[in-house]
């Protein structure tokens, strides 16, 4: 089933109140209800959101996890993982069990929150369901793009914090200064491969994102688990999934030269997105059980009743 959705406008102005429709109008014009999410100004430490030099808990443990990971995610590592796990073949379960399984699990690479990620994944689906009523898909795509955190799990091998979570970037082409930490990529084996330090590499402008191999991680992951189980979710969910951590390009805009014109349109649903999946991190708890059949009634719509993980 092919599902059609119309591409929002973004543009480059800034939230304002509508006097027509007495709407609080996105960056790019997408309105959403005057009282619908607002983001909030400091995170749960008191910090601004995404200030990695912050002196918090949190910023000795994001720093050094930016330092293992800048030095081991090379070109070779992402084609075995994606080898590896493309495959599929470690465990059925559903997507609620996925869901469940990430109660235990804390993204040290996260200088926002330190709460289980289930409870991340909830406030992201609430707040887009709120401000985007007609929009399902949407609010599916924000309860499962981080699923690919089970990475974590000894059922997938337990894989270190630093091959799962984490902004991501592309390897096989420079790597661009935007990225978080960037100091650390000069100890990477890639930094001095003359065929990946050009800003092109091995890639042609315009290539299109699907043709360049990001780093892994949970996005590329839950990207691999949702295409190869013929979900029926829309490409742009697939594109928010796939590159939601990639902040190089959808915050600083680095890269753009090798998208090509689908990734441009995708692009705009996940800087919608992107929103919700960073400034709803908060202590504020969801009532699980409350809101638990309408999304398992949207893991119905879109999935099948068992995914290959």
């Amino acid at each position: 089933m092919t599902i059609i959705i119309d591409q929002p406008e973004l543009g480059s102005q800034p939230e304002k109140l509508s006097s027509e429709t007495n709407e609080l109008v996105l960056d790019g014009g997408f309105p959403v209800p005057k009282d619908g999410f607002m983001a909030p100004e400091i995170n749960s430490f008191g910090n601004s959101f995404r200030d990695y030099d912050a002196k918090s808990e949190r910023q000795k443990t994001v720093e050094e996890f930016y330092r293992i990971n800048h030095i081991n995610q090379t070109y070779d590592f992402v084609k075995q993982m994606r080898e590896a796990y493309g495959k599929l073949d470690r465990v059925e379960m559903s997507i609620w069990e996925c869901c469940e399984l990430l109660n235990d699990v804390i993204d040290d690479s996260d200088p926002d929150l330190d709460e289980p990620q289930i409870e991340h994944l909830l406030q992201t689906a609430e707040a887009i369901r709120k401000d985007y009523p007609n929009e399902d898909w949407l609010h599916l795509t924000g309860l499962i793009h981080d699923l690919g955190k089970v990475l974590l799990h000894p059922s997938f091998g337990e894989l270190p914090q630093w091959a799962v979570v984490g902004d991501t970037f592309p390897l096989g082409c420079a790597f661009d200064e935007a990225n978080v930490h960037h100091k650390y990529f000069k100890e990477n084996p890639d930094y001095n491969n003359p065929d990946y330090s050009t800003k092109n590499g091995i890639y042609s402008e315009g290539c299109g994102l699907d043709n360049v191999m990001i780093s892994w991680g949970h996005d590329d992951y839950m990207y691999l688990v949702a295409k190869e189980n013929k979900t029926t979710l829309p490409p742009a969910a697939l594109f928010v999934i796939r590159y939601h951590s990639f902040y190089p390009l959808h915050r600083h805009g680095a890269y753009k030269h090798l998208m090509n014109e689908e990734d441009v349109e995708n692009l705009k649903w996940l800087h919608i997105f992107n929103k919700y999946d960073l400034y709803s991190k908060s202590k504020v708890r969801i009532d699980v059980e409350k809101v638990k059949p309408y999304y398992l009634s949207l893991i119905e719509k879109y999935f099948p009743a068992k995914l290959r993980w």
